[in-house]
């Protein structure tokens, strides 16, 4: 039966050789270090510490033996399983090896796209307990490399199917990696510039999957500036509407990440200025209504809309769109009863017939009294019903009041 893949877990290696501790000693500045290893260092001259690089004022080494007793007790858990430490060392080099043949520069591309795919499918088995993939932080190193010189990247087919595969890689271990790492866009400007490039420059593929890492960035409060950094991004968001506008391959990611860079209230000012709004319900006029992948992009897009209207040009934009109340009004009973994109629906409507008698006029011309009725009547949940509620209270008022 073959055995799982189980890694030396990282605390339990030495700095310098890289092996599973055999006796583990720790100097002044209290970085632990195997004896055989340390030894040998301070025996060829040196008087810094190797990880840390700081001085040493004092070059006794003193066992550890909490860690020792550690490595024993793993050590006994895991052979009692069938497994040697030949076996972990096996398995740990394999990946060490797999991560310097994609960090060499001496490493021809195709080697590095081989790579590349053995850790895509080493990921299929993720998680699994001290997997290598992420102590030894392949996501970061991936990532790194996916956006480094990305000008020069996109001049040749074989980089571009580089990056493409590095990206891909990169969203098999976001799952199980640190978000944070992510925040290398916002501390170094050129993998910030670089991103944008890729995405402006890049393949539809590489586009799609940068949509993903948007996403992903917007579900992390450590990520949260970053996020605000890439809705200011013109350059972004403009690309991000075109996909849309012209229903390139991407446009439903696109909208995901519109939503998500629209979560951020710095954001909706500069997405909105770019035709954002006139673009989702372009959208929605020509989205297949029946299929189920088209239903989540409806609410995205709905839901989007929704968090827009709070700048004056996105009102405008609907008001100015020649299916935009209309569109609007059948979302609020078309969506396969979906609670979400009625209530998204339900919600733009009250932000605009509050403050437009030609949005009320139209919405009542296009029938949302019978849409709010029929809402009423039908199995949608109570929240859903009290908007409509709300919604037919606001309008008769409202009419009530342009009929003075």
């Amino acid at each position: 039966m073959k055995q799982p893949e189980i890694g030396i877990p990282i605390l339990f290696r030495c700095p310098i050789s890289l092996d599973l501790f055999k006796d583990p000693v720790t100097l002044c500045t209290g970085q632990t270090y195997d004896r055989s290893s340390i030894e040998k260092w301070l025996s060829c001259g040196n008087s810094t510490c190797p990880v840390t690089m700081q001085k040493l004022h004092d070059s006794t080494i003193v066992p550890n033996t909490t860690l020792r007793h550690l490595i024993d007790r793993w050590l006994q858990i895991n052979c009692s399983h069938g497994y040697d430490l030949d076996y972990f060392q096996t398995v740990d080099d394999s990946f060490v090896v797999l991560k310097h043949n994609l960090q060499s520069k001496e490493s021809t591309l195709e080697a590095k796209v081989e790579a590349l795919e053995k850790v895509i499918a080493l990921s299929k088995d993720l998680p699994f307990e001290n997997c290598p993939l992420i102590q030894l932080d392949f996501f970061q190193m991936i990532l790194e490399l996916a956006l480094e010189n990305a000008d020069e990247s996109l001049n040749f087919e074989g980089n571009i199917m580089f990056v493409e595969k590095a990206l891909v890689c990169g969203l098999k271990l976001l799952p199980f990696s640190d978000l944070g790492t992510l925040n290398m866009l916002k501390q170094d400007e050129s993998k910030f510039t670089n991103f944008l490039i890729l995405f402006k420059k890049g393949s539809f593929m590489i586009k799609k999957s940068l949509c993903h890492y948007i996403v992903a960035i917007s579900s992390s409060l450590q990520s949260k500036e970053l996020l605000v950094m890439l809705g200011k991004s013109k350059i972004l968001v403009q690309e991000l509407v075109h996909l849309i506008e012209n229903k390139l391959d991407g446009y439903e990611e696109s909208i995901k990440a519109l939503s998500a860079l629209s979560s951020v209230e710095q954001n909706r000012e500069v997405i909105a200025k770019e035709n954002t709004v006139k673009a989702l319900i372009t959208y929605i006029v020509n989205a297949p209504k029946c299929e189920y992948r088209s239903l989540f992009g409806l609410v995205m897009a709905m839901k989007t809309i929704e968090t827009l209207l709070v700048v004056e040009s996105a009102k405008e934009d609907v008001l100015d769109h020649p299916n935009g109340i209309s569109e609007i009004v059948k979302m609020v009973f078309r969506v396969s009863s979906d609670n979400e994109a009625s209530e998204s629906a339900m919600n733009c409507l009250i932000i605009l017939c509050q403050d437009f008698m030609n949005a009320r006029e139209e919405a009542i011309c296009c029938g949302i009294l019978t849409k709010l009725l029929l809402l009423l009547q039908s199995q949608c949940s109570e929240r859903t019903k009290n908007k409509a509620r709300m919604l037919l209270k606001l309008l008769r008022s409202m009419c009530n009041r342009d009929q003075k």
